[in-house]
């Protein structure tokens, strides 16, 4: 991999926000912050959830690793993000920048299909609930978390491989606050037709049939709710599920802008914008969401704060 004057590329050197220097005390405040929080967040409910054991059941199994997921993905962009902010030298080493794709691609894919999983959990506490522990055994939990991790590392993997696999000759300067993909192509002097159909057809599959798992699932969901005849009933029903529905709205919803959407020039600062919101305050709110919005998690608070007073 060289450049036009024959270096080897050994290092990318990326651009992050337009005016970043001249704000970037104010930036690495926002962003320090931000992750803190997260990590306090997301390690909080992962303890939270092993320590009480009325939370262990398979939602909540699912919500751990979600958590896991999330603290992973944006850990892999955020601290670079913040070195980069106050560094003199905003560069990552090459195998670095390999790591980190390989990396966010494989907990930020396995975050799509967690989040189907959990449309299925509720799917079939509402629909089935009889049958509820039956059908979701342990046994089943697992298999489904492994698929989601095998899927997340397939399609980072292949993604990854094929992008440095290319030839960067124009320069090795990343239009972006990290590694993604798409600003690393536009510096190839490769074709990049076959990298740019593997991209879509990849990121198009995970996105439509996760989605459409949840969307199936929510549909029934809606129907089985309705037909309660209590409003204390639906209520409770639905209150089960509006914490996972309101992550899975703002998850897909940003993910699909980033990748699915028509690119230009004018839309590269915005795809930051939609970066940050995807990569590193989505897995903020995460946590806050099921915080806020799941009576059980407030419940195993209130109990774990009453053992510790």
């Amino acid at each position: 991999m060289e450049l036009n004057n024959g270096t080897q590329v050994t290092e990318f050197i990326l651009l992050g926000f337009a005016g970043q220097h001249k704000s970037w005390h104010i930036l690495f405040t926002v962003f320090l912050g931000i992750y803190v929080v997260t990590l306090v967040g997301n390690t909080g409910m992962i303890l939270l959830i092993k320590i009480d054991s009325s939370l262990h059941t398979p939602m909540y199994f699912f919500l751990q690793h979600l958590a896991f997921v999330d603290l992973c993905y944006t850990s892999a962009i955020t601290p670079k993000t913040l070195q980069n902010f106050i560094g003199t030298k905003q560069s990552i080493p090459f195998r670095g920048c390999v790591v980190q794709l390989l990396v966010y691609g494989t907990f930020a894919t396995s975050d799509c299909y967690i989040l189907a999983a959990m449309a299925v959990d509720r799917y079939v506490a509402i629909c089935n609930p009889l049958r509820y522990p039956v059908v979701m055994s342990r046994r089943l939990c697992i298999k489904l978390l492994l698929g989601s991790y095998i899927m997340g590392f397939l399609n980072a993997s292949v993604n990854t491989s094929f992008t440095f696999s290319l030839n960067f000759c124009k320069s090795n300067a990343i239009n972006h606050f990290f590694c993604d993909e798409p600003p690393i192509l536009a510096l190839s002097c490769s074709n990049i037709g076959f990298n740019i159909m593997l991209l879509t057809v990849f990121v198009g599959f995970n996105l439509t049939f996760t989605m459409m798992v949840v969307i199936f699932s929510y549909t029934y969901i809606l129907a089985a709710i309705l037909k309660i005849s209590s409003a204390a009933g639906r209520k409770k029903a639905f209150s089960t599920c509006a914490s996972h529905l309101a992550a899975v709205t703002i998850f897909y919803g940003t993910l699909s802008y980033m990748y699915l959407h028509h690119r230009s020039n004018e839309s590269q600062e915005q795809e930051k914008v939609a970066s940050v919101f995807y990569g590193i305050i989505i897995p903020m709110l995460n946590p806050l969401i099921y915080i806020l919005r799941n009576q059980d998690v407030n419940q195993a608070l209130k109990r774990l704060g009453k053992k510790c007073s």
